[in-house]
């Protein structure tokens, strides 16, 4: 069974533990949020551009009919990998999320890092309240 992500990581998306050292939980979330719904404004405008070829491909010589089933494929391709992507960034901020209360006292969201695991994605975090420790899998 492989270890890797499914997806190779964006320089603006760090891992789970980098980017809440570097910038707290709250802003990860954030901005894996906000890189999610990018990929979803491009998966919208390659919908936009698949429709706009099918309009125009009713008019032209042979030469611009194949490149108009290019510019198709093309959006295609590129709108199936941004939905893709969309989705799984989405998946794996809510993910978290839904790990990121305190099993102790409840606390959202207010925790350190105190271990990481690179080859299973695990995070061991320590309660900024009570203490507690324990693992976010991602």
């Amino acid at each position: 069974m492989s270890t890797m992500t499914p997806w190779p990581r964006n320089p603006l998306n760090h891992r789970l533990a980098e980017g809440v050292r570097r910038h707290g939980f709250r802003k990860w979330y954030e901005r894996e949020l906000l890189s999610s719904h990018a990929h979803m404004l491009l998966a919208l405008l390659c919908t936009i551009a698949l429709m706009g070829t099918l309009e125009v491909f009713s008019g032209g010589s042979l030469g611009e009919k194949l490149l108009d089933v290019v510019l198709f494929i093309v959006s295609a391709v590129i709108g199936l990998w941004a939905l893709r992507r969309y989705l799984y960034l989405l998946m794996h901020a809510e993910e978290v999320a839904n790990q990121a209360n305190c099993p102790q006292c409840g606390t959202y969201a207010r925790f350190e890092v105190v271990s990481e695991d690179r080859r299973t994605g695990d995070t061991g975090v320590r309660c900024r309240q009570c203490a507690e420790e324990w693992t976010i899998a991602s």
